[in-house]
């Protein structure tokens, strides 16, 4: 069964220049339906990718990828470490730089 929506209590928020002339590359790639998601989808735990654009920042973007949990995000990232390197190799070429901005966990009341 697909988590829902709300179920996420881990979000990990990456950050990204990208060159110009690949925005559109880069949405494909890193939005919902993109190379990453479709990797993540591989673990029940996995929730969705956000994609977000800078509104003052010319082709600077977050990704917001949502999980059920840190340890979840961890052991799918220790268990898939190759393929993770691979794909994440395949997409440098479409940014000047890259940054993990934070892991965040959701608070939840009652």
């Amino acid at each position: 069964m697909e988590p829902k929506i709300d179920e996420w209590r881990f979000v990990v928020i990456w950050e990204f220049q990208v060159r110009p002339g690949m925005e559109e590359r880069f949405e494909r790639a890193c939005g919902a339906d993109g190379v990453w998601a479709q990797f993540f989808r591989k673990d029940k735990a996995y929730i969705r990718t956000e994609l977000i654009r800078d509104l003052k920042v010319a082709r600077s973007y977050l990704t917001l990828d949502f999980w059920k949990s840190q340890e979840a995000y961890d052991a799918f990232r220790a268990q898939n470490a190759a393929e993770y390197k691979a794909i994440d190799a395949e997409c440098e070429n479409m940014t000047k730089s890259e940054r993990e901005v934070g892991r965040y966990s959701r608070i939840v009341f009652g």
